[in-house]
């Protein structure tokens, strides 16, 4: 029988609930199973709802479904908004301390939210209060276990002769997963491997840690012994790693030979800098030393424009941001653009307008990177649909800014970077560097903006001898020298223009869009959908019915002949992205004129699952669907 377990941890934002749920994470991948793992939090920075849920599945597995199996909750908030999403035969393990506590007495929670839990205590008859919640979990066949959880610092501390130990709350973490494991009857050791792994940096506190987890989980495990599910370790899947979503593109800019990167901090794109930050330097292969300068800027303004103008000294160079900081790079995109200049902004989504949803999760940026900056321009807009993918992805887009000599906006999103998951190892060998036309050696009369049949000049480098070139951001001749000529004009528009055709003729197909199964009855996405689409999709297959599906990776220029002839013979179209006006929907009526059937969006900022994809599948198989489906799980 198939094995597939969800975990969730709750608590304040600072009880370290990514901690613990990132050891968890570890002991599953150890165990030998397939992680998939998502973290959603508030914008501020302490104290506000954070939770994690991690999937553990001895079959691949790219999304989260609805509800979870077992949960940990360190405080009345966990509880009131999950305790029931736990499902049957499922355990909620909670601080015996916060049983009593009202709906009134949680302080953090929305009042629109506060008002739907008293009006749905209402309409049970039930006091407003944790106690309620677990009621109602076990009569939904849930298993509840209330813990001390300082009580258990005390006798460790007590065992440990340590009175200072009692006071840590800090490893309340590593509490929460101890417990979770022994009454999951799990083998200990890869609980105190990941444990090392977790704080290897810091070894005087790995051993405290392995001290807690000992006894925890035999606590756990001696108290709680009723508890009928178990995992155990399984045969794992060769070459596989454990990776967090923001690592792929770091690790792609590594491998792919970037070696300068501004940022301001922004969520969620910071992350991919911090990690470039710890790792400057990897040796990758012996006539390929990865070196990377990070340099945090003051503003996005400043940041695009230091890697701009590190692009002119001949290194490949990129900048890191997300909505609103992309919208101060509009005007230097141009510049970028008018200049011939190779850069690659790599575009981490959230939802906005404005500041919006700062830390959830949106698919809203797409038709603005198409269109960001004024006046026309050449611009690759490229996607990635998960972890692993951003790795290779990140390296293409690299080439695509070398070779045609452009700006590429490489979007990602919150899912991909907040996600921990198991994928296939990372192969450095499969990564290509093409240069295009940069000079290595100049003689003779240089025009960095030179006329030729595909658009593309040969571009020299700040520094290199006879390679002397002028930029402005005005319009300018062959050299660079400003000119407002009609004549010229025409010629440079058209010049920079043909590069399009180059792009859609030169960039492989497969590298344009991907196409899974029979597409009859046809999906078509981009960029983070992917994932929860292919399970959704297999859950059908299981059920006897096909649905294909389109991811496409090449958003702009749009493969309008390629896609064309994918879709040729499907009968049923159905637009699934993570915005609320179907954006792609939009670029495949301007360049099919065809509008698809059905919609399946999400806006909530919250990311989809298999399971709602599924539900919404299932009403359009049944011609049972409107023509628009909003979904709308997920807290």
């Amino acid at each position: 029988m198939a094995f597939d377990y969800s975990w969730l941890i709750g608590g304040p934002q600072g009880s370290g609930v990514d901690t613990a749920a990132n050891i968890f994470s570890r002991v599953g991948a150890k165990l030998g199973y397939h992680v998939f793992g998502k973290r959603e939090y508030h914008s501020n920075i302490k104290g506000l709802h954070s939770y994690f849920v991690v999937r553990l599945s001895d079959k691949k597995i790219r999304s989260n479904i609805n509800g979870a199996n077992i949960m940990v909750a360190y405080d009345a908030e966990t509880l009131v908004r999950h305790g029931l999403e736990i499902i049957k035969d499922g355990a909620i393990i909670y601080d015996a301390s916060i049983v009593n506590t009202t709906v009134d007495q949680i302080p953090t929670l929305e009042a629109s939210h506060k008002a739907r839990l008293l009006k749905f205590f209402n309409s049970k008859n039930m006091e407003p209060n944790v106690s309620s919640i677990l009621d109602l979990a076990k009569e939904n066949g849930v298993k509840v276990y209330p813990i001390s959880f300082r009580d258990i610092l005390s006798n460790i501390a007590n065992e440990l002769n340590s009175p200072e130990l009692s006071r840590m709350v800090r490893l309340f973490n590593v509490l929460g997963v101890s417990f979770s494991l022994g009454i999951l009857k799990a083998p200990i050791e890869p609980l105190l491997e990941a444990i090392e792994d977790t704080f290897s940096k810091k070894p005087s506190i790995v051993d405290l840690n392995k001290k807690a987890a000992n006894f925890s989980y035999n606590y756990a495990s001696a108290k709680f012994s009723d508890f009928n599910s178990s995992i155990s370790k399984i045969d794992k899947e060769s070459n596989t790693l454990l990776v967090q979503g923001h690592q792929g593109s770091a690790l792609g800019k590594i491998v792919c030979g970037c070696r300068f990167q501004s940022y301001y901090p922004i969520t969620p794109a910071s992350d991919e800098s911090e990690f470039l930050e710890t790792h400057e330097i990897l040796q990758v292969k012996e006539d390929r030393p990865g070196s990377t300068t990070i340099v945090q800027t003051e503003d996005e303004i400043s940041a695009i424009g230091m890697a701009v103008g590190a692009s002119l000294t001949g290194v490949r160079s990129a900048t890191s941001t997300s909505g609103p900081g992309f919208s101060l790079m509009a005007e230097t995109l141009g510049w970028a653009g008018i200049n011939e200049t190779p850069v690659v902004i790599t575009l981490f989504q959230r939802s906005g307008p404005s500041t919006g949803l700062p830390t959830r999760q949106g698919q809203d940026d797409l038709l603005f990177a198409i269109n960001a900056g004024h006046g026309e321009f050449p611009r690759i807009v490229y996607a990635s649909g998960d972890v692993e993918d951003s790795f290779y992805d990140t390296c293409k887009c690299f080439n695509f800014a070398d070779i045609f000599q452009v700006p590429v906006i490489h979007i990602l999103d919150k899912f991909i970077a907040s996600s921990v998951v198991t994928c296939k190892r990372f192969e450095p060998d499969l990564i290509s560097i093409d240069r295009g036309k940069l000079l290595e050696k100049i003689d003779g009369d240089y025009k960095r903006f030179a006329h030729s049949p595909d658009g593309i000049s040969p571009r020299s480098k700040l520094g290199l001898e006879n390679g002397v070139f002028w930029n402005t951001g005005d319009e300018s001749d062959e050299y660079g020298h400003i000119s407002e000529d009609p004549v010229n004009r025409i010629q440079m528009m058209d010049k920079r223009q043909t590069k399009v055709e180059q792009m859609l003729s030169l960039i492989p197909k497969d590298d344009q869009a991907v196409a899974y199964g029979k597409l009859d009855i046809c999906i078509v996405s981009w960029g983070s959908p992917k994932g929860p689409i292919l399970d959704a999709i297999e859950m059908h297959r299981n059920e006897g019915h096909e649905i294909g599906f389109i991811d496409i990776k090449l958003l702009h220029p749009f493969p309008t002949n390629y896609i064309k002839s994918m879709l040729k013979d499907s009968s049923i179209i159905i637009d699934i992205e993570a915005n609320m006006t179907g954006q792609l929907a939009s670029l495949i009526r301007e360049n099919l004129l065809r509008d698809p059937d059905y919609y399946v969006l999400k806006y909530t900022g919250r990311p989809m699952t298999c399971i709602e994809i599924f539900d919404s599948l299932k009403k359009i198989l049944e011609k049972k669907s409107e023509k628009k489906q909003v979904l709308t799980y997920g807290d």
